[in-house]
């Protein structure tokens, strides 16, 4: 008995949801997202609350249940307020810039990466360490975080390169000396 998947999915007046052949369509102020769900699932628009349904107690109806719900929920507030993640670099000499559709970082390599920013992604930089990465689809920018991350992981010792704003690095000791 799925809890998640019972719970209707409000929006706005703003938003514009289109339901067509097992595709949902949300439009709203900030974008316009779709997502193509399992032939089984059902999804229906009452006043302004949408509705999963599921059509048996069946496992993978239980499983899709929650997870189309969460899935259409998401962008919703997508197309509404949007996602957001930020990263902070940390090291002498890390820095960032956006020129047009790219980001250039500079991380401690003898080069400077060029990180090519996919359309519905926008990178703000404050500072030179910051980075705000935002966009309406969550998974996008949880995507790009991850990538831009991995570029140059934080290592335990010092702590230097990318992570999260908020997250926490467990340090080590480094040798010790006799």
């Amino acid at each position: 008995m799925s809890r998640i998947g019972k719970k209707p999915i409000p929006f706005s007046n703003q938003v514009k949801v289109e339901i067509m052949g097992g595709r949902v369509s949300v439009e709203g102020p900030k974008g316009k997202l779709s997502l193509r769900i399992h032939h089984s699932m059902a999804v229906k628009v009452e006043d302004s609350l949408l509705h999963c349904v599921r059509p048996s107690d069946n496992k993978l109806h239980r499983s899709l249940h929650g997870l189309t719900r969460t899935l259409i929920a998401n962008m919703v507030e997508g197309v509404t307020k949007g996602f957001e993640k930020k990263l902070e670099m940390i090291g002498v000499g890390y820095r960032a810039s956006v020129q047009g559709r790219n980001l250039t970082l500079m991380l401690g390599y003898s080069h400077p990466l060029i990180y090519p920013l996919p359309d519905g992604i926008n990178v703000s930089v404050e500072g030179q360490n910051l980075l705000t990465i935002s966009g309406v689809d969550k998974q996008q920018v949880g995507e790009v975080a991850a990538k831009i991350r991995s570029l140059r992981p934080p290592e335990p010792y010092k702590g230097k390169g990318v992570k999260y704003a908020g997250e926490h690095i467990r340090r080590k000791a480094g040798k010790s000396g006799a």
